[in-house]
């Protein structure tokens, strides 16, 4: 019965790719150029690097992997953020699972630029292209017209016509996204709030999807992305909440995530020299509505950030599917820029 539902799932995937959602984390905010292009380079720090396991449908005969490296970093930004600066971003990602190996695989590149405001706060707009191929063993899938009676014989003509096709496609998406970081205006221990508030689009030229070598109509649903985050810290203690919000449309599909972290300091950092940096121990869940509790735990140590999740389903999919697990790893170099130009001292 479960090899039975997932290979309906997979004939979903095949034949209503108009409305497939795409891959997607848990951990939303470790995932920034998933969410939006206007997001590259717009971080505490110079260059960023990321990766992102997901392994989901655990305890099913099948399972789906996705995986994404991420890599981006800031140009012309100063010390202070107070100029104008551009982001650039690189990705790649790969995503597979099901009876029929149904696979994606695209690279993309992000350019994206950051207007300082006054009073700590940016603006950024990003534009983000892409290369992508879409790819499935049909001969691995099963059909109800190979149905004799006892079993499925994929010796049977499978009356679906001449599918599994693999094709590639170019991909444009865009962005945009406020920022206000009030640690900028004041070296007060205990005082961080940060709020951020994004849309953004993928997909904006409707790839076509050519999975049947006959003349295809089908085209790769756009997705729209609305996100915020807030961080705030509690006064004179060693305490802060992390609560972030991001809803996905894509198609028909829609997917709301939200929830937060309770974060711990557990070592200070130097506010006016910047030699050192806070270090923070968080948990906490989201929520994943109508479908998955996510318990999360976090550290971020020395420019490191290394979180762990569990979707524990909680819809009617749990008897099929008891959870996904995800790991997360980024590093920030937070003190001093790779790629910045220095002056000769004579």
């Amino acid at each position: 019965m479960k090899k039975l539902l997932l290979t309906a799932i997979c004939g979903c995937a095949l034949h209503g790719g108009v409305v497939a959602q795409d891959l997607h984390f848990s951990q939303t905010i470790q995932t920034p150029l998933l969410i939006n292009p206007a997001a590259a380079g717009v971080f505490d720090g110079w260059e960023r690097v990321s990766v992102n396991h997901r392994s989901q449908w655990l305890g099913s005969s099948t399972q789906f992997m996705s995986t994404a490296i991420a890599a981006d970093a800031n140009f012309g930004k100063t010390d202070f953020g107070d100029k104008a600066y551009i982001g650039v971003g690189l990705m790649f990602y790969t995503d597979v699972g099901g009876d029929g190996s149904f696979g994606n695989q695209q690279g993309s590149a992000t350019l994206s630029g950051v207007l300082p405001m006054g009073y700590g706060s940016t603006l950024s707009a990003g534009i983000q292209g892409g290369y992508g191929q879409r790819s499935v063993n049909a001969s691995a899938l099963t059909f109800n017209s190979q149905w004799d009676g006892s079993g499925f014989d994929n010796t049977l003509p499978s009356g679906e016509g001449n599918i599994g096709n693999s094709f590639a496609y170019i991909d444009a998406s865009g962005g945009l996204m406020y920022q206000y970081d009030g640690g900028q205006n004041t070296f007060a221990r205990n005082n961080e709030f940060k709020f951020q508030i994004g849309f953004a689009g993928y997909h904006l030229n409707a790839p076509e999807l050519k999975f049947n070598s006959g003349v295809s109509t089908e085209r790769l649903a756009r997705k729209w992305v609305a996100h915020s985050r807030i961080i705030a810290e509690v006064a004179g203690s060693r305490w802060s909440v992390d609560a972030s919000v991001a809803q996905f449309i894509q198609g028909g599909h829609y997917e709301t995530i939200l929830g937060g972290l309770a974060r711990w300091r557990f070592e200070n950092g130097t506010k006016i020299t910047g030699l050192s940096h806070d270090a923070y121990l968080s948990f906490g869940s989201y929520f994943r509505f109508r479908d998955a509790i996510i318990p999360t735990v976090a550290i971020d140590w020395r420019g490191f950030q290394f979180g762990v999740s569990y979707d524990a389903t909680i819809s009617k999919l749990r008897t099929v599917n008891s959870g996904s697990l995800e790991f997360s790893l980024t590093y920030r170099n937070l003190n001093d820029a790779l790629f910045k130009v220095k002056r000769r001292r004579f």
